[in-house]
């Protein structure tokens, strides 16, 4: 046995469920399918199956103490398209919701709220309506999510797409139960612990927007074959796109919607899907120099799930005038956290398209660079900021018409009366509303901080307030600059 090979077989271990955890999940999941299908007989509710899905379901890739379940309900869309019939787009889907809203609250919130083993119980979005639940037994919790979706042919979905978001997902567990090997299945595990510990994993990454997901780890085994071969290949996922159609790299970037796509990894169960869309170019960078890493130097650690330290300054003096912190605590428990996360984030889109370049696209901060981090349970979300110039000239040159418009040079001079001539064209010196990032940073977000949050502190980095705060420029300086030009 190689020396990497004794390392997996040491991580596979420690993170595989025992069969206790497995019967206890197999319990659960029978528990709540009883009480579900009791409250829809009384009900007189129809629906097609009752089952499990992810990680915990069918795959059977989840990680040794995952606490998270995902039941999904299926529901026969022939029964409901009439309500539907000649609505827009837009009008369909809130017909939808209102549908599934109906269910989620009459049917599957009071299944539960009958039962003292079930606590916590709220009605979600995200962009689809599901339940959320927390199960307690021995000192054990259990985070459940009961999904509502149609029950749709897998042929249906290839022609015309999902009607929900979720109406994928039983496909993508069937696929994954029939094309993987136990021994696959296991490699799964073992690249989504690494993922993990390099904080590049879900919707809850702190390196970049998202990370990779579970079908996007199940996806690399099965086109690779093994997490050796993942590997040895990750540094080219951006190069060569996965396609289980067979399709080239030219072909996929002909469609619009691929066009732009950083990383392609094609959904077997739906050709015009990308899996890969959502994963972002820092959570990749940062798993590729991991992984080199630990194929020059193999060794356990990369494996081992470790708290995010925080940032000190001394280390980064050279750029401490660069760095820059926002910190918002959110007030609203019913909002939920991938809603706050995408407006802090937008935020700092905002902030970066505004601050890089002036209105008439002169250099202004230079370049911004940003990373969000939150932690759900604090409520609390961050935005860690490099700005390459925080202090700039108090007035810069604006670049007006050619000097042989004449159509409009007539306007600027007019307009602009100490109008200079260079390379062509009219220039004239302007003040800038701003020469220093802070008051630049502390006027935007005064303008656009989300609602339902409160402002805890805009500083320079050194004047960080919150634990989370000095995480997430830990995350910024450590995990996402270094893959920059800074």
């Amino acid at each position: 046995m190689n020396e990497i090979n004794k390392i997996l077989y040491e991580v596979l271990k420690e993170i595989k469920p025992t069969q206790e955890e497995l019967t206890f999940l197999d319990n659960l999941i029978e528990k709540l399918k009883k009480i579900l299908e009791k409250k829809a007989k009384e009900l007189d509710i129809k629906f097609v199956s009752i089952e499990p899905q992810g990680s915990t379901g069918i795959k059977q890739t989840q990680l040794k103490n995952d606490s998270d379940l995902d039941l999904f309900i299926g529901l026969d869309y022939n029964l409901f398209k009439h309500n539907y019939e000649g609505l827009s787009k837009n009008k369909r889907k809130q017909a939808i919701k209102k549908d599934l809203l109906d269910y989620c609250n009459k049917w599957i919130k009071k299944s539960l709220e009958k039962s003292s083993s079930f606590s916590n119980i709220t009605l979600s979005y995200a962009e689809h309506p599901y339940v959320q639940v927390d199960y307690k037994k021995e000192g054990l919790t259990i985070n459940l999510d009961i999904v509502l979706y149609f029950d749709l042919d897998l042929e249906f979905i290839k022609k015309k797409g999902p009607i929900t978001a979720v109406d994928r997902s039983p496909w993508h567990g069937r696929f994954i139960q029939d094309n993987l090997s136990s021994e696959q299945r296991d490699d799964v595990r073992l690249l989504k612990q690494f993922f993990k510990a390099c904080n590049c994993y879900g919707d809850k990454s702190p390196v970049g927007r998202i990370g990779f997901i579970g079908y996007s780890s199940e996806l690399l085994i099965y086109h690779f074959l093994n997490i050796i071969e993942v590997f040895k290949n990750f540094n080219n996922l951006d190069k060569n796109p996965l396609d289980y159609y067979g399709r080239e790299k030219e072909e996929l970037k002909k469609i619009n919607h691929f066009k732009n796509e950083f990383m392609i990894i094609i959904d077997p169960i739906d050709k015009n899907r990308n899996v890969a869309s959502s994963i972002s170019h820092e959570a990749y960078k940062y798993c590729n120099h991991q992984i080199s890493k630990f194929l020059k130097k193999p060794d356990k650690k990369y494996f081992k799930i470790s708290e995010i330290p925080e940032f000190t300054i001394e280390k980064f003096k050279n750029i401490s005038s660069n760095l820059f912190i926002i910190e918002i605590k959110g007030i609203n428990r019913k909002t939920h956290y991938t809603e706050l996360r995408d407006k802090v984030f937008s935020l700092g889109d905002y902030i970066r398209n505004q601050g890089e370049k002036e209105f008439t696209h002169e250099s202004k901060f230079g370049d911004i660079i940003f990373g969000i981090y939150f932690e759900k349970e604090r409520d609390e979300y961050n935005l860690a900021i490099f700005c390459e110039n925080p202090l700039v000239s108090k007035i810069y040159e604006r670049q007006g018409p050619l000097i042989m418009d004449y159509k409009h040079n007539s306007k600027f001079k007019e307009k602009n009366p100490y109008y200079f001539e260079k390379d062509g064209f009219l220039w004239t010196k302007t003040v800038r509303k701003h020469y220093r990032f802070i008051d630049f940073l502390k006027e935007i977000v005064d303008m656009r901080i989300p609602k339902n949050t409160n402002l805890i502190n805009i500083s320079e980095a050194d004047k960080t307030k919150t634990i989370s705060g000095r995480r997430s420029l830990y995350i910024l300086t450590h995990m996402v600059l270094p893959f920059s030009k800074y």
